[in-house]
């Protein structure tokens, strides 16, 4: 677990990982060293088991950051609370884009979501970490619905990547650097 550090100047950091590789968990060590962090959380309340798992994360997270529960519409969300906030810390876009498909099933529509997401990153006045899974390293679903899901997520990770100052891959819990350097080393 990295310490906690200084505040920055803003910066983008993008952690990325399989399921259950402690991509979160890092991220919110990371987010441990800024003052005034906004998670932004993107699961839906769908139903019982996971409305258990969003009330576990929420107890696990620090009482002092505020939670906005954003499952659409995110790159209003980065706006306005980058605002407010020294850190937004993003989890995960990885259910964001299923929520954003759900949403409209139009390939188009969702590169637009993607454009709008990447957009407010880069604009923001905050320091930002994204989590999201990468999808690139498993096999290719067989359904057409699995292949568009992994080619958006796919796609919006690279997008997110170009403007990110630091870009992590959390593999077995460890801390891979990809792009830049470990912000407790700057």
């Amino acid at each position: 677990m990295p310490p906690a550090m200084e505040i920055y100047p803003r910066h983008v950091t993008l952690v990325l990982g399989g399921a259950r590789s402690g991509k979160s968990h890092y991220a919110q060590a990371l987010a441990s060293g800024y003052r005034r962090v906004t998670f932004l959380a993107t699961a839906r309340r769908s139903d019982a088991e996971m409305r258990e798992r969003i009330a576990r994360h929420r107890r696990e997270r620090p009482a002092s950051w505020k939670t906005v529960e954003v499952p659409l519409d995110l790159h209003k969300t980065i706006a306005a609370e980058s605002l407010k906030a020294d850190l937004l810390l993003v989890d995960c876009l990885t259910l964001f884009v299923a929520n954003a498909m759900s949403r409209n099933r139009k390939k188009s529509s969702a590169r637009v979501v993607t454009e709008q997401v990447c957009e407010a990153i880069r604009v923001s006045k905050a320091s930002v970490i994204v989590v999201s899974n990468e999808v690139g390293s498993g096999i290719v679903p067989a359904y057409r619905s699995g292949r568009i899901y992994q080619d958006l997520l796919g796609q919006m990770n690279q997008q997110i990547a170009k403007i990110a100052d630091t870009v992590i891959l959390m593999i077995a819990g460890i801390p891979v650097m990809v792009k830049g350097q470990h912000e407790e080393s700057r």
